[in-house]
């Protein structure tokens, strides 16, 4: 596996898009288009909210229909959610804006929208953005970038990643762009996350891949324990890259499955380090639990620590606010067995262990605890499972940006 340059354009046959129709931002991108001329299978994963916005529950039929895509329209500033019977109209009027701007069927547009809840959306301004979208689609990195910044609310960087593979002798490209800064505690997938492959796999499998994948990277990562109403995932497959089929779980399905991974954990990290205010990426490894399962839990409920991601924005190594979080997670286990240690590129130090506290250097501790990535290791002395949650710390900022949202 060899990273390359771009997002969702990196593969071969897809085109991208973005541009400035003013649905709520003024002067910036705010609508974005991803396009494949070749028909897409598409695989998907959705919120786990019981308010889902309209445009999840255009998705969600299409992806189940079986359907296959041509492309995502995708808008920035309002959520399409909570708006009544008008949401899924305005769902079914940009899809049938793109059909008739890019020449295919309604029913081969995914929509997808992001940004303040209950308001309505500007049509005039989605319906002229999206004929803008389908003049400008072009297949160069630099339109991929434009569609990554269009997605972007109150991001402070467009996140992206691509990767190549070899599958049966042919090169196959899986690339990626997602946004999400606030109300990111996903259980199913990401605020926004679009990937796009030229892999040629049959349907089943691609969503096989994508459902099993979002458990330890995208349903690994929190900002602030809010789930939203959109939380939308999306893989479009166009088979361009020539490689025989992939039908079956052997070698070529492992190497593409290792590929996605590591697509959809590059992108999950980069949005946990882009939360709102946030100044470091918190990153915590649940090693020898005696389940996978349990290490998740352990490793999700120490990053959802309101206590422990405030004292990482303060620096401070308060290590019984990440005890506390292991003790009300639901896993059973001897304190006194485990060990806790805080690492960067600074070192590692032991802080502790036996049922107290090691003896380290408050000073080293606090060194490691001002770098931009910071990581607890929890080693829980129990078996050989282990897994990793990523969050980012709790700042003044944050509370500032969600105080003022809809302004």
């Amino acid at each position: 596996m060899e990273q390359t340059a771009g997002g969702v354009t990196a593969a071969k046959g897809f085109m991208a898009a973005g541009v400035a129709a003013g649905v709520k931002y003024k002067d910036r991108k705010d609508m974005a288009l991803i396009y494949s001329e070749r028909p897409c299978m598409v695989a998907g994963v959705f919120t786990s909210n019981v308010v889902k916005a309209a445009p999840v529950l255009w998705d969600r039929e299409i992806v189940s229909a079986g359907r296959d895509v041509h492309g995502v329209i995708v808008n920035a500033g309002i959520a399409n959610a909570c708006t009544g019977a008008q949401g899924y109209d305005y769902c079914h009027r940009t899809a049938a804006a793109a059909a008739a701007a890019l020449g295919v069927s309604e029913d081969s547009i995914l929509v997808a929208s992001t940004g303040v809840i209950g308001m309505q959306l500007p049509m005039d301004k989605i319906v002229t953005g999206v004929s803008y979208l389908a003049d400008l689609k072009a297949a160069s990195i630099e339109a991929g970038d434009d569609a990554a910044h269009a997605i972007m609310t109150t991001d402070t960087v467009a996140k992206q990643v691509a990767v190549t593979v070899t599958l049966g002798g042919r090169t196959v490209t899986i690339g990626g762009m997602c946004k999400g800064s606030g109300m990111i505690h996903p259980n199913m997938c990401t605020m926004l996350g679009f990937v796009t492959t030229d892999v040629c796999m049959t349907k089943e499998l691609l969503q096989e891949a994508l459902s099993g994948d979002v458990q330890d990277t995208f349903n690994m990562i929190s900002v602030d324990g809010d789930t939203s109403t959109n939380d939308t995932l999306l893989l479009l497959a166009n088979g361009q890259a020539g490689n025989p089929i992939i039908s079956s779980r052997g070698e070529d399905y492992a190497i593409f499955c290792e590929a996605l991974h590591f697509v959809n954990e590059t992108l999950a990290k980069k949005m946990a380090g882009d939360g709102e205010g946030a100044t470091a990426l918190f990153e915590t490894k649940g090693v020898h639990a005696a389940s996978k399962e349990e290490a998740r839990i352990l490793a999700k409920s120490v990053i959802c620590s309101s206590l422990t991601k405030a004292a990482i924005f303060g620096h401070d190594a308060n290590w019984g606010r990440i005890l506390c979080a292991l003790g009300y997670a639901g896993v059973n286990f001897d304190p006194e067995k485990i060990a806790l240690y805080f690492t960067g590129k600074s070192g590692k130090i032991l802080i502790y262990e036996g049922g107290k506290a090691a003896d380290y250097s408050e000073e080293e501790a606090g060194k490691i605890l001002s770098e931009p990535e910071v990581t607890v290791v929890v080693d829980m002395k129990m078996g050989e499972a282990s897994a990793s949650a990523w969050g980012c710390d709790l700042t003044y900022d944050y509370v500032k940006i969600n105080a003022d949202y809809r302004s």
